[in-house]
């Protein structure tokens, strides 16, 4: 039996493999986790550095006498950076900047003839916190998916979270913070470090917006501290959908497939194709791959969990199915992938064509990785410039401005029962 299961998507194992595909982010946070991030989050609000030091020593494995021995600051040795990651850093950092640069808003102003002036101003957050996962691998490509951004929208602080063990163990990820310009990191993973940045402590000043992928108890933390501070979006893991054709390589799917799901043992990696034989070509395909990948524990489970290759009777049915999964990434392969792209409205980010895998946006394309998932981007976006920027308006009447709009307010005012409203608009009249 291979590991990724083909099945017609109207099947009975079809339709339970969408319905948990489709329903899987209920099951992202369980109760338990909850429960235990909000006495993280709650020890924290309250107690401040004594709460933040315990939590740090317990589950990241700090050595720190106060919060302060918490920052971190090594030097980059660029020695024991690998062959080639400098030039590639310098390629992607480059492609974001280009990709952003043009999100940059500066507000508008318009002016009435009677002198009545609207104007909506744009402004930076003016501080940010970034949380860089370090679990199951380093993401230096997470450093400059949102760092750029910020710096772009002009956010005067940027402060890093991130576990101290991967910091220190990956040359690439203090490369990248430092090449950035980022020196406010801190040595601090999980629900404590979501809490430190979302109250503040004694030592730690609070930031205006948390943004960043996580593990589950980040994720959970971010969901408990929603509204008392800003956050980019409750994620998921990540995920691809592949719609291909049958003139689509197998090989080059299978391992489209195998990079998503290599990510999490709950990353969902999925093919949807109208060819029951190229389904089953990539599933072999599938498993030749995942025989020569090391480590392979966690792609293969992430394909039991929540991979599958779901056979359609049509791209009509194919693109109703994209819809309703709403996936973080879709690839696009095909004779006809331009042409459904123009079709399809719930993606994160899409990608056109064999010679554009997902594994490209991770890291040189230009768009911030940081995207909806778990069917969130249904009504969610990519991370960008605009996440870190904030509009105000200003409103100024001029005596005849307010006089010919004063009778207006006070009969809506009055339609909605409010004398006060009412008579203060009339007051405004000649």
């Amino acid at each position: 039996m291979s590991t990724l299961a083909v099945m017609k998507a109207d099947s009975r194992a079809g339709r339970r493999a969408i319905e948990r595909l489709v329903r899987r982010g209920e099951n992202i946070l369980d109760a338990k986790t909850l429960r235990k991030a909000s006495r993280i989050v709650d020890r924290v609000r309250q107690k401040g550095d004594r709460a933040l030091l315990d939590f740090a020593r317990e589950h990241d494995g700090a050595v720190a006498k106060s919060v302060a021995d918490l920052a971190l600051g090594e030097p980059a040795d660029s020695t024991a950076l690998s062959a080639g990651f400098v030039e590639a850093l310098e390629r992607a950092i480059a492609a974001v900047e280009r990709f952003h640069a043009p999100q940059v808003r500066t507000g508008y102003r318009m002016e009435d003839e009677d002198g009545a002036m609207l104007e909506q101003r744009i402004h930076p957050l003016r501080r940010v916190g970034i949380y860089v996962p370090g679990g199951r691998a380093a993401y230096p490509s997470t450093v400059v998916m949102t760092v750029i951004p910020a710096k772009l929208a002009g956010v005067q602080e940027i402060a890093v979270a991130t576990p101290p063990g991967s910091y220190r163990a990956n040359p690439a990820i203090r490369y990248a913070l430092e090449r950035l310009g980022v020196t406010e990191v801190w040595g601090m993973g999980g629900a404590h470090a979501v809490a430190a940045f979302a109250y503040g402590t004694e030592t730690i000043p609070r930031v205006d917006k948390i943004v960043g992928p996580g593990n589950a108890w980040v994720t959970a933390a971010k969901k408990l501290v929603a509204g008392d501070v800003a956050i980019d979006g409750i994620a998921g893991p990540s995920e691809v959908v592949i719609l291909a054709d049958s003139d689509a390589d197998p090989a080059l799917l299978a391992a489209d497939l195998l990079a998503q799901a290599e990510h999490d043992p709950q990353a969902a990696a999925v093919l949807i194709t109208c060819d029951a034989k190229q389904g089953k070509l990539v599933a072999r395909e599938v498993d030749l791959q995942l025989a020569e990948l090391s480590p392979r524990d966690t792609a293969r489970e992430s394909l039991l969990r929540f991979g599958a290759a779901l056979v359609v009777s049509s791209l009509d049915e194919a693109v109703a199915l994209v819809e309703r999964i709403a996936p973080e990434h879709l690839q696009l392969v095909g004779q006809e992938a331009e042409m459904v792209a123009g079709r399809i409205n719930s993606a994160g980010a899409v990608f056109l064509g064999a010679c554009t895998p997902e594994v490209f946006g991770d890291y040189i394309a230009g768009p911030s990785h940081v995207l909806p998932t778990c069917g969130s981007a249904r009504f969610a976006s990519a991370l960008g410039v605009e996440d870190f920027l904030r509009r105000s308006h200003t409103i100024r009447f001029t005596p005849a401005a307010a006089a010919r709009r004063a009778a207006a307010a006070a009969a809506l005012a009055d339609a909605e029962g409010l004398p006060a409203h009412a008579a203060s608009a009339r007051r405004r009249l000649p």
